[in-house]
């Protein structure tokens, strides 16, 4: 008898393709859902996450039942709340701007969600991420970018550690999104032509900055100067919580050429600003950093580097420090490095791991 395998389902595309391709494959297989923490508002979903929408649940619950597999449904709205939400917000408390999905799948799915399917004796979890695992020859488990580059979500997995590989399956890797949603038509499910699910899921209306004043310290909109790197001041800000690094529309303030933010200096509730050459930098210090191997490279090494979600790679050198962070220095200046998201380290396809962006000193020119 083949292993038992949970998958993550939430009533889109892809997890609904990746349990009818278990189920053709002869696993025996368990449906699970998280209910996960929305406001209890009006905006955009009335109240639920848009995660798991009753529209979600009764999607997952039917394909569940086509597919003639058990379907539970988790409360993890507690967990979600105090893990992902409250990171959230106390990240940007600490004028740095967090990936909440990362977060999502260190705490969430392959913690929470893993350790109730272990608990069914469960062998796998299994989600609809576009990611590949491979065994390397000394029997390291490896995670690989999909091959469908344009929806790889490797970046958002390179928090996974060896232990939570082991247990893990991600069955559309291998394939593009038109072929899953071709997939979908063959076994005859009903959400092949649904849409993607945008923006992060526990804000109703996609607003973070609206949703941070409402649940946020109120410290975090209090006003402020905006100053150059020479101390001179230009104006005022409306809250540092308004701003990320590199933007430059919304500043409020004129000046003889382009402005961007270039820090967000908390202690100070001050808005560091600059010129577009002021902006790049061509390096950056995570901190601890998880190696999917678990064990750190011995020696400086060259890799191609992630810095966003959607970003490119970027060449560079990546430096493994004593204390288990990462310095990593660039080839040429990148101008969008942002403290709290994740530097994902690659080697071709395979993915190394990652570790969040490092506040960098606020410098002051004297």
């Amino acid at each position: 008898m083949k292993p038992t395998v949970v998958v993550a389902m939430s009533g889109g595309v892809d997890s609904s393709v990746a349990a009818a391709l278990l189920v053709e494959q002869g696993y025996n297989v368990i449906g699970m859902m998280m209910r996960l923490w929305a406001e209890e508002t009006a905006y955009g979903f009335g109240g639920h996450n848009r995660c798991c929408t009753p529209d979600q649940m009764a999607d997952a619950r039917r394909i569940a039942n086509q597919l003639g597999i058990p379907f539970y449904v988790l409360d993890t709205q507690q967990v979600f709340r105090k893990k992902i939400v409250q990171f959230f917000i106390d990240q940007h408390a600490q004028g740095v701007t967090p990936n909440p999905c990362m977060a999502c799948n260190r705490h969430i799915r392959f913690e929470w969600l893993l350790n109730h399917a272990l608990a069914l004796d469960a062998d796998y979890l299994a989600t609809g991420h576009y990611a590949r695992i491979t065994q390397a020859s000394n029997g390291k488990l490896e995670l690989r970018r999909a091959y469908t580059l344009e929806k790889d979500q490797s970046y958002v997995l390179s928090v996974l550690n060896q232990e939570q590989l082991r247990h893990a399956m991600f069955p559309i890797g291998e394939y593009t999104k038109p072929q899953v949603r071709e997939l979908a038509e063959k076994f005859g499910l009903a959400v092949a032509s649904k849409s993607d699910s945008q923006d992060l899921c526990f804000l109703g209306d996609g607003d973070y900055r609206r949703f941070l004043r409402e649940y946020g310290p109120s410290e975090m909109f209090v006003p402020g100067p905006i100053i150059l790197t020479d101390g001179t001041q230009l104006g005022e800000h409306q809250g540092l919580a308004n701003y990320t690094i590199g933007q430059r529309k919304g500043l409020g303030i004129a000046y003889r050429e382009p402005l961007y933010v270039l820090k967000l200096d908390t202690k100070n509730n001050t808005l560091v600003v600059g010129t577009r050459e002021q902006l790049g930098q061509d390096t950056l210090t995570t901190g601890p950093f998880n190696w999917i191997s678990g064990e750190a490279p011995s020696s400086a090494f060259e890799a191609e580097v992630k810095i966003r979600y959607k970003s490119k790679p970027h060449k560079g050198v990546v430096q493994p420090l004593a204390d288990g962070r990462v310095q990593i220095k660039f080839h040429q200046p990148l101008r969008d490095i942002t403290p709290g998201q994740g530097a994902v380290v690659y080697q071709d396809d395979l993915c190394l791991g990652s570790g969040i962006i490092e506040r960098q000193p606020v410098l002051i020119e004297n």
